[in-house]
């Protein structure tokens, strides 16, 4: 049976999650589907950071390193998104971007693992992780190899020389997941060490990186936390290696005394040694406030809601744009997909240039995917229909060949 707008709007009804909708700061006349990209604004980070900026900078200046406890915010917002993604406490550092993260990391885990010269990732990884792999091999000269696989054949290509596996969780491109517990335990089998990214992940899907002894992971705080455009990325560094792992960039504040100002670097102790530099506090504390709003909503009713959402705008594409070529590109298992739907379309670019007029916002991915981004915190069902009638009109009317919606912009 087809589905109808009451039916969604019976759903939001019923929606546990229906009120944080009002916690966020979300634009009249726009249907989201970007979060996935960049989260919404919470209403509460405006206040929290003119706190930052005219109470702790302003009247307590470089006091509030102490006042305000500045100097801890790394570890503190760290041991809050580790709750997120099922980690330990302490094993959790915010800090730096995440590319810079996964350099770190990966430099660790090659460290960890001497004579064996493949880092092993998947062909159609978000490319600045396979950039960093290859900087850092480049770097190295020690006769490093990227090798890369389809999503499929990962499993088969780890092997006795595979130092590390550096895998995204959910796929930027289609939001096709991997299976995290069995892909790590096949490396664990051959003796290589698991990286993931998590940038697709926390916060929009269940994430345990203790149950599944992950070695390592990093994520970024401006997608599904919702800390807004760069906020600070997160790295993960399982316990058990916490001494042992080696960084390459050896920071004053990853230092065991910081303020001793020793002439020589000692590392500090447990997660403490991933963090370089000062921690950016006003940045820092908007992403507080949104790793907050994502512990406040219950993870498993926002993978239902996921679920529910994903699968209905698939669904309602198939019904309402019937013959216009849009090709689902996403898993049809929900259990295999993110919190995207993705569709692939010859002029996806124009396409959705049109949608964003229209106040359908998405974006898209070369060379040919529609991208949407679900989440539950924030959409309604209903929205989930308005924007596919919107993509029929647009679709039927071909709006998006007029030359103004043809024209890349350098954001896409």
């Amino acid at each position: 049976m087809p589905i109808t707008r009451d039916e969604l709007l019976a759903l939001d009804a019923a929606d546990p999650l229906a009120p944080m909708r009002a916690r966020f700061t979300l634009p009249d006349g726009v249907i989201y589907l970007d979060g996935n990209s960049l989260g919404a604004l919470p209403r509460a980070t405006a206040a929290r950071v003119a706190e930052v900026v005219t109470r702790q900078w302003g009247q307590g200046l470089i006091r509030s390193w102490n006042d305000a406890d500045w100097i801890d915010m790394p570890n503190r917002v760290g041991d809050k998104i580790a709750r997120i993604i099922g980690a330990a406490p302490a094993s959790v550092m915010v800090a730096d971007s995440t590319s810079v993260n996964l350099f770190k990391l990966l430099s660790a885990a090659l460290k960890l693992r001497p004579g064996r010269m493949t880092i092993l990732s998947e062909a159609g990884n978000f490319p600045t992780d396979l950039y960093i792999a290859e900087g850092l091999r480049d770097l190295l000269e020690q006769g490093h190899r990227l090798e890369t696989a389809t999503h499929d054949e990962i499993m088969a290509r780890i092997g006795d020389d595979t130092a590390v596996v550096m895998l995204t969780h959910v796929n930027y491109h289609t939001g096709r997941m991997f299976d995290m517990a069995a892909i790590t335990r096949a490396a664990h089998a051959k003796g290589a060490l698991m990286l993931w990214d998590l940038a697709h992940s926390a916060g929009a899907v269940p994430v345990d990186l203790a149950a599944r002894d992950v070695d390592f992971a990093v994520g970024c705080g401006y997608k599904y936390l919702n800390g807004g455009p760069g906020a600070p990325a997160f790295l993960y560094v399982a316990p058990r290696l916490q001494q042992s792992a080696c960084f390459p960039i050896t920071g004053w504040l990853g230092h065991a005394a910081p303020f001793a100002f020793e002439p020589g670097y000692r590392p500090a102790s447990g997660i403490q040694r991933a963090q370089v530099g000062t921690p950016p506090v006003i940045s820092l504390s908007a992403l507080d406030v949104g790793v907050d709003l994502a512990l406040e909503a219950d993870m498993a009713a926002i993978r239902h809601k996921s679920v529910q959402q994903t699968t209905i705008f698939a669904e309602l594409v198939a019904q309402q744009c019937v013959g216009h070529g849009l090709r689902l590109v996403s898993p049809t298992e929900a259990a295999q997909r993110g919190s995207q739907v993705c569709l692939a379309h010859p002029n996806a670019y124009a396409i959705m240039q049109a949608l964003i007029a229209r106040g359908v916002i998405g974006d898209f991915r070369a060379p040919d995917v529609l991208r949407f981004g679900i989440t539950p915190m924030y959409l309604r069902y209903v929205e989930l229909w308005e924007a596919a009638v919107i993509l029929r009109e647009v679709m039927e009317s071909e709006v998006w060949r007029d030359a103004k919606f043809m024209n890349r912009q350098k954001v896409t």
